[in-house]
């Protein structure tokens, strides 16, 4: 998880996420008390599951090591071949814009010749 999440595409995905998030909260006062809502029952779900949780993955924690292990060498092997993940999601939008404008002028170009 902790790899996934320090891909720059996810990372700054996130951030993404995270600035649209707090900017809808601050400016819809409704949206806001939903929002805070939902925070509250995520965070209290989250701890009542954590602590029934915890014994079970004590008893599958070499599993999980392994399959930890073989998750990292996985992804290690899909960031050689995407090099679009270590790329953040501004750029990937800007680097699409500007091909999407350049094939748009190659093909103006061709119906007018």
């Amino acid at each position: 998880v902790n790899q996934v999440a320090n891909l720059t595409l996810v990372s700054s995905a996130c951030d993404v996420v995270s600035t649209a998030y707090a900017s809808t909260k601050e400016s819809h006062p409704y949206i806001r008390s939903v929002c805070d809502a939902a925070e509250k029952g995520v965070k209290s779900v989250t701890e009542a599951t954590a602590s029934c949780v915890q014994p079970v993955l004590t008893t599958l924690e070499p599993h999980v090591a392994a399959a930890s292990e073989y998750a990292s060498k996985g992804l290690d092997k899909l960031g050689e071949k995407l090099p679009l993940l270590q790329k953040p999601v501004e750029q990937i939008i800007s680097d699409t814009k500007e091909l999407v404008s350049s094939r748009v002028a190659d093909a103006k170009d061709a119906v007018s010749s």
